[in-house]
């Protein structure tokens, strides 16, 4: 039985790979969010009494509606003052805005207060902002409350931040939501997610996007990929339940994503993608893609390009991966790897394989390992494999014990196996069965197979069933042969084919002597594997054909077992043959079935010469029958040797 994974093709692990932790990227999720906090500050978070108060958008850049502002101010108008200060800080006109904002604060006026405060703040002069956020606050400002909090989070007054962040928070203000939402969800608090969903309804893009993260991560067809069915119980129903529920939840998120993505997140734009190409929306998927690698996200160029080879389009593909690897994505430097390989570039691929390395990714290792070895270069593949078999990687630490077994090294071999198999290798687990029952050690190989074959391994469920077959333990061999001959083995169902058959009563005799045939599931079985190429299989369906009467049938899955080197097979052609009165085209298929060892090949061989009288042949054929057997028919070929030898010597 050869071992699994000596073959394998390139690794990928997926339109766009995920490391571990919350977010695929930490500092460009923190620079992201900091950039959006940092416009909103000095965009929204400048108050004027109409904006904070009627919501009437200030026009600005107008030299008109300056020139009116100034007028005002001069003749001591502490509103117009406020917001000529907010318009030169947007501006950042810093030095022209403070005696403005200054003047207007000492007249009362509360958004003045506030973004004196940010213009402080820009100017690094946070405690003195802090002071001036604080007088706003206090008089009412919720853009103030939500600087004032940040500001003594940062400081690490984390009760003084969630109290204003709070404040900001139930006054309806975005930018405190979800700032307290982030607080919240630091400390582990159950409260976070009702605050980044209000900050998210609000129209705060980064809000949406974690909050589409923790619906995603909640929803077990997150991690699965597909809805789960009944439990360990094997509850069908609360397994249909968890499945509405995970779609209910995974709609949701996407909703999220739709709402950030829209709102120029790149990363929602990337999910967004994943999940509706998950679900066959590939136009739009494409579309979303598209969109985030355009605003620079190296994982949707990578998608993209996969989407794009999907459908058959690899010049294109070729392009965005290109420009996500040299953006630093691992994966797509693996595509392009795959794709120079693929075109016979071995030197170009290797280049690539190389660069996913150096972007972190260890499935460069193992696919430079799987080119080395196809190459040839046995010792460098087992460098790189175990490079990759050491960062982790499964299937690298089972081909590299594939490769040391092969080598004679079982005893080496067999740590990367369990280190393989523990990782969830299907192909290793079965390996190890392998390994346990070459050593006479069936009871652990069982253990193994068992494992593979819940796994979906054929070849593994196939010895499960024939193990539990010699148990005796009929039931659980069938389930098991069922799984293996289901998944295309065709062993499997010759010998699912064997149980059925031994369990098959007598046909019915029909009424005008005729035996009534319809065609069973064991027949079928045996069709299944026919068909397969599995010889014993051809010979079964032959026989059972014969007993129908179709002679040609018969005929033909004989000679195909036959041609393929079935000594059964020929010599029931032979039969066949014969019947029909084509004895000398039958003697050629018994001779080959006798020179195979077929015994009663050979006695049939020794009876046609005996017939035509070249009795030295007939009894040649005749001592060949007998050391061939079995026992009925070496008696009957010794008696017909010692009749030819009689009359040889008379």
């Amino acid at each position: 039985m050869d071992v699994m994974g000596d073959k394998a093709t390139l690794f990928e692990t997926g339109r766009f790979v995920q490391p571990s932790g919350e977010e695929a990227t930490p500092d460009e999720s923190r620079d992201e969010t900091a950039d959006a906090v940092e416009t909103v500050e000095t965009d929204e978070t400048v108050e004027t009494e109409e904006t904070a108060e009627t919501g009437v958008t200030v026009e600005t850049g107008e030299a008109v509606e300056e020139m009116r502002l100034r007028l005002a101010a001069a003749a001591g108008d502490a509103e117009a003052t406020s917001v000529l200060g907010a318009m030169l800080l947007r501006r950042g006109d810093l030095d022209g805005a403070e005696p403005h904002l200054r003047a207007a604060t000492a007249a009362g006026d509360r958004a003045a207060a506030n973004n004196l405060g940010v213009l402080l703040h820009q100017r690094g002069y946070a405690d003195e902002a802090a002071g001036w956020w604080r007088v706003a606050a206090v008089a009412g400002s919720a853009a103030a409350a939500h600087a004032l909090g940040r500001h003594c989070r940062e400081c690490g007054d984390e009760p003084a931040a969630e109290y204003w962040l709070r404040q900001s928070a139930e006054q309806g203000h975005a930018l405190g939501a979800y700032a307290l939402a982030d607080l919240l969800e630091h400390r582990a608090d159950s409260g976070a997610e009702r605050w980044m969903r209000a900050a998210a309804e609000r129209g705060h893009r980064e809000a949406a996007y974690r909050l589409a993260r923790a619906l995603d991560r909640r929803n077990p067809q997150y991690f699965d990929g597909d809805a789960r069915d009944a439990g360990e119980d094997g509850d069908a129903g609360k397994g249909g339940a968890a499945g509405a529920a995970g779609a209910v939840v995974q709609a949701e998120a996407e909703q999220w994503y739709r709402q950030a993505a829209a709102r120029g997140h790149r990363r929602a734009a990337l999910h967004l993608g994943a999940i509706l190409e998950r679900k066959g929306e590939l136009k739009e998927a494409g579309r979303w893609y598209l969109t985030a690698a355009k605003e620079g996200e190296a994982r949707a160029a990578c998608a993209l390009g996969f989407l794009l080879r999907d459908a058959g389009d690899t010049e294109n593909a070729a392009i965005w991966w290109l420009r996500a690897a040299q953006d630093g994505d691992g994966n797509a430097a693996n595509a392009l790897g795959a794709l120079h390989a693929e075109r016979g570039q071995t030197q170009t691929a290797e280049r690539w394989y190389r660069a996913a390395m150096d972007a972190g990714d260890d499935n460069g290792a193992y696919n430079l390992a799987l080119l080395c070895a196809e190459q040839g270069r046995t010792a460098q593949a087992e460098q790189w494999y175990r490079r990759a078999a050491y960062a982790g990687h499964r299937e690298a630490a089972n081909a590299l014990a594939v490769l040391l077994l092969r080598g004679g090294d079982t005893a080496g071999s067999e740590p990367w196996f369990s280190k393989a198999a523990e990782a969830g290798s299907v192909d290793a687990a079965f390996n190890l069965g392998i390994l346990f029952a070459g050593r006479g050690e069936d009871t652990v190989a069982l253990r193994w197979y068992e494992r593979a074959a819940a796994a979906g391994h054929t070849e593994a469920a196939l010895q499960v069933g024939i193990a539990r077959l010699r148990e005796g333990d009929e039931q659980e061999a069938e389930r098991h042969l069922r799984c293996a001959a289901g998944g295309g083995s065709a062993e499997a169902a010759y010998r699912l084919a064997a149980v059925l058959d031994a369990r098959r009563p007598p046909q019915p005799a029909h009424e005008l002597g005729e035996i009534a045939h319809e065609k069973t599931e064991c027949e079928e079985w045996y069709e299944r594997a026919a068909q397969q190429g599995h010889r014993r299989a051809q010979v079964r369906v032959g026989m059972l054909a014969a007993a129908r009467g179709d002679v040609c049938e018969a005929a033909r899955w004989y000679r195909e077992a036959a041609e393929a080197g079935s000594r059964n097979g020929a010599f029931n052609l032979g039969l066949l043959l014969a019947r029909e009165g084509s004895e000398p085209e039958a003697v050629v298929w018994w001779t080959r079935a006798a020179d195979d060892g077929h015994g009663r090949a050979a006695l049939r061989l020794a009876l046609v010469y005996a017939r035509r009288g070249e009795l030295a042949e007939g009894q040649r054929w005749a001592d060949r029958a007998v050391s061939l057997g079995p026992g009925e028919v070496a008696r009957r070929a010794a008696r017909l040797r010692d009749a030819l030898r009689q009359e040889l010597s008379a």
